[in-house]
C-alpha cells in the first residue's frame, strides 16, 4: 500500500513540475534556482561545520 502511496505522489510531484515548466517557464526557472540557492547554502553550512570540526571546535 505505502508503495502505491508513494507512486502516486512522485506522479503528481512530476505532472505538477511539467504543467509549471509548460505554462510559465520564468517562475519555473525561478523555482529552480531556489532550490539550487538552497543546496548551496547547505554545503557550505557543512563545509562551515567540518571546518570548525577540524578546528578542534574552538571559533
Amino acid at each position: 500500500m505505502a508503495v502505491n502511496a508513494k507512486k502516486i505522489a512522485i506522479y503528481v510531484l512530476v505532472v505538477f513540475c511539467l504543467y509549471v515548466i509548460i505554462t510559465d517557464p520564468p517562475k519555473a526557472a525561478h523555482y529552480v534556482q531556489i532550490v539550487f540557492e538552497g543546496i548551496s547554502d547547505a554545503a557550505k553550512a557543512v563545509g562551515n561545520f567540518m571546518t570548525w570540526v577540524a578546528n578542534g571546535g574552538k571559533s
